[in-house]
């Protein structure tokens, strides 16, 4: 049992009980902090008193209760990232680069939750392109992008694809185990499935109070192991579990960290003065660093996890 008297919740990927607590955070707290820094109203969070961090066997860091953000939240909170040039509309991240490299010319992609569809501008020349996104497709014309749920496409178009990728969506489900077998359904046999994800330690994880990595936004956080339970427990052979270089795109999480007056090591957010100041005082001097240096160089860590795995033939 943990000190609130739950008993300890299962792992989203093996359903085994969690084996550690690493926090509690209360969600009217949680809430009103989205609002104070983003001006994003977040009242699916209302139905929740505490959320707990819980770290599970494969040391996949996860909430519980899994509380998806709405539709709503998505666009408002994005649409601040954008007015603040902390995300860009054609954004190409080193894992598109990455995950092109294992598509061929004339093969089939699937992209899901594609935002706006980014990494087609990596793709070899001669593959198609389909993009899946319910909360961007609508309002936004772009060539290739259908404004539909992976379950409903997966009606017409099972085994259909011969590589199908997800980037930085995975982690911000409550069911990530369903997506990933969703996406073994879309790969025709013998075919890809590309995953990408936020990992834990990582700069996102440093960073004291960073709402980017809580509910309703990020539900879980990534490790190699994880990665593997994930895979295996579904059936898929891993090719490949590659560390992310940093982008010109994410390259200011690496230094908001790196400027931040203290950094977290196994508690993540406080309701303190120096833990709200910290994330501000680490954007601001991140800003000055990421137009100097720029990149920074390479290391084991890098940005996050990109996942190849083969869908059995």
């Amino acid at each position: 049992m943990s000190a609130l008297g739950q008993s300890y919740p299962t792992c989203p990927i093996t359903g085994e009980p969690a084996i550690r607590h690493v926090q509690w955070i209360k969600a009217r707290w949680l809430a009103r902090m989205w609002k104070m820094a983003h001006g994003v109203n977040a009242p699916e969070l209302a139905r929740v008193k505490y959320f707990g961090l819980w770290e599970s066997p494969t040391g996949l860091y996860f909430f519980d209760p899994m509380v998806e953000g709405s539709r709503a939240f998505y666009e408002k909170y994005y649409n601040w990232l954008l007015r603040h040039s902390l995300w860009a509309r054609e954004s190409i991240r080193e894992e598109f680069r990455l995950a092109a490299g294992y598509v061929k010319p004339r093969d089939r992609v699937l992209d899901v939750g594609c935002g706006f569809a980014s990494f087609r501008g990596v793709l070899p020349p001669g593959a198609s392109y389909v993009g899946l996104d319910p909360n961007f497709a609508e309002n936004n014309s772009v060539d290739g992008v259908v404004n539909e749920t992976l379950a409903a496409h997966l009606v017409a178009n099972a085994r259909s694809y011969d590589v199908v990728c997800s980037f930085q969506v995975i982690e911000h489900l409550a069911s990530p185990a369903t997506m990933f077998v969703d996406m073994m359904r879309a790969a025709r046999r013998g075919g890809l499935v590309i995953v990408g994800v936020p990992q834990v330690p990582s700069a996102l994880t440093r960073i004291p109070n960073f709402l980017m990595n809580f509910p309703p936004h990020h539900l879980t956080w990534w490790t190699e192991r994880a990665l593997t339970a994930l895979s295996e427990k579904n059936g898929a052979t891993i090719e490949s579990i590659q560390h992310v270089p940093w982008s010109p795109t994410d390259s200011l999480m690496y230094w908001m960290e790196r400027c931040s007056p203290f950094r977290c090591t196994d508690i993540y957010f406080r309701n303190r003065l120096s833990w709200y100041t910290a994330p501000l005082i680490g954007l601001i001097g991140g800003r000055v660093m990421n137009a100097i240096k720029k990149l920074p160089a390479m290391n084991d860590e890098g940005v996050g996890l990109l996942l190849v795995a083969r869908v059995p033939g």
